[in-house]
């Protein structure tokens, strides 16, 4: 059984599968992942299709999980995670994250849960307020407002030293790890607190949509997604959101907030220019010339469409290879879960000793049972 003080160094992370998966889980993500399960650096990367989180808030369409939960898996497929590197599994074929959900809400408050920035953001999207609104249509599905509980399940049930993500998710990981200080404190040295692991590239850890939105966001229809063919990027590139007062070439453009100069920041490489784009050396060059004027949005994002092709041509051609043999996608997922579940188990049976409640794990219980009786008497 895994202890804590083992030194292994384990990660855990995933994405829920709500559709497929875009540029911006790609540099805030994906690539990081592939990195660290080639580094040698890790023993263990767990990678989870959270279906169970996805149905918080997509109770009534079942069916959109399920279709995606393939997609996800040949997004993982297709960007280098190698199964026999990283353990891809589906998170409702893990009982033991139930189990383990369930024990540690009863370690955390409701008012602690309704400070967490995601779960008060979602709040306000849904026009909730807790303190005066009567009606219960106006609030949160219950699962939904554990989310942060159920995602310290799904950490700790791994014993995950790391957890790579972007910087939105950094009030999650404070959750668990206030979980996992309260469970040591009353049951005993167990559980591991993991650590962020952001992007090093600033500009990665939030890609904006190409509406110029903070995030780009399957639900507001503002990704480019690692699935779409080259013509569907050259379209949302060449409507991406620039700089609306940047009218005429001449005159001086504006870099902040401008999606272009956001996405060339996050995925250009000097190497680029020479062949794509000789009249700059690099990108602070370009940058220059557009602010001072002469330069057009037009020529900045066929720019931009060559170097995201550059990245998403392989990207389409694994995808294609692995569509082509759907049976082994399942196959890694079945025997991914079936491995994932059995290390999550042992991590519940920790838990559960520790609590006291592991009742019928050999006969100790009536030996205990015994000297109570009688220590009474």
């Amino acid at each position: 059984m895994l202890a804590k003080d083992s030194g292994k160094k384990i990660i855990l992370t995933g994405d829920r599968p709500t559709g497929k998966l875009h540029l911006g889980h790609y540099v805030g993500s994906l690539q990081g992942r592939v990195k660290l399960q080639n580094s040698g650096e890790f023993d263990e990367v767990n990678i989870l299709i959270a279906d169970d989180q996805a149905l918080t808030d997509n109770a009534d369409n079942p069916k959109k999980i399920r279709d995606n939960i393939i997609e996800v898996a040949l997004d993982y497929l297709s960007v280098g995670i190698d199964p026999a590197k990283a353990t891809i599994c589906v998170q409702s074929g893990i009982p033991a994250l139930h189990a383990l959900t369930f024990y540690y809400m009863n370690l955390v408050t409701t008012q602690r849960l309704s400070r967490n920035p995601t779960v008060k953001s979602e709040m306000k999207l849904r026009g909730f307020n807790d303190s005066e609104s009567s009606d219960n249509e106006a609030g949160l599905p219950a699962g939904f407002f554990t989310y942060p509980v159920s995602q310290a399940a799904d950490i700790t049930a791994f014993k995950a030293t790391t957890v790579p993500t972007g910087e939105d998710q950094e009030p999650m990981l404070e959750q668990t790890r206030e979980i996992v200080r309260r469970f040591n404190q009353i049951y005993g040295d167990i559980l591991v607190e993991p650590e962020i692991l952001l992007p090093e590239n600033k500009t990665q850890r939030r890609l904006p949509g190409t509406d110029g939105n903070a995030k780009m966001s399957k639900s507001l229809g503002n990704c480019i997604y690692l699935s779409d063919d080259a013509k569907t990027v050259k379209k949302k590139i060449m409507g991406m959101y620039t700089d609306p007062q940047h009218i005429n070439i001449a005159d001086p453009g504006h870099l902040e907030g401008n999606c272009v100069f956001t996405y060339l920041d996050a995925f250009s490489r000097e190497d680029q220019f020479a062949e794509y784009l000789p009249d700059y050396k690099n990108l602070d060059e370009m940058k220059d010339h557009y602010t001072h004027g002469g330069l057009g949005d037009v020529k900045c994002k066929k720019f931009l469409i060559k170097v995201v092709e550059e990245m998403l041509q392989p990207i389409r051609e694994n995808r294609a290879k692995w569509e082509a043999d759907i049976p082994a996608v399942y196959d890694i997922l079945k025997t991914g879960t079936e491995r994932a579940a059995a290390e999550a188990a042992e991590t519940l049976e920790e838990v559960r000793s520790a609590m006291k409640i592991d009742y019928f794990n050999g006969d100790k219980i009536i030996g205990e049972w015994e000297n109570f009786i009688n220590g009474d008497k």
